[in-house]
């Protein structure tokens, strides 16, 4: 991957927003966000279990919770780091947070876009 696939990656999300209908979306957006709070990505699969739109955020949630796992790692490893540790270690931290902010957003205004870079990586709930 490029630094050019990346940075379009960030600037512009995949929206797939059309493989959804317009009623299955106004009618999971509060549990599709809810989805995106890492440890309720299972929250779909109880509550919308029909829904294509609560089911994709119950994937980037669950991605979501993979990634946060993964950051806390890397930011242990980084702690014993001298100095410069630290400061990428609370630079690294930030990642899961804005994960769940931009998938949060996304969720309420109905729209189903993957995290970039990674949101294509596990499809677990179809």
């Amino acid at each position: 991957m490029n630094f050019e696939n990346l940075k379009e990656q960030f600037l512009h999300p995949q929206d797939v927003s059309d493989m959804f209908t317009a009623e299955d979306i106004e009618k999971n957006k509060v549990v599709g966000a809810l989805a995106c709070v890492p440890f309720l990505f299972w929250l779909p699969l109880v509550a919308a279990k029909e829904s294509g739109f609560a089911k994709f955020y119950a994937n980037q949630g669950l991605l979501e919770l993979i990634l946060g796992i993964a950051v806390s790692v890397v930011t242990v490893i980084l702690a014993f780091i001298p100095f410069i540790g630290g400061l990428l270690g609370t630079i690294v931290s930030l990642v899961p947070a804005a994960a769940f902010l931009f998938l949060i957003i996304n969720a309420f205004q109905g729209k189903a876009r993957r995290l970039p870079v990674i949101g294509e990586m596990i499809e677990a709930f179809k």
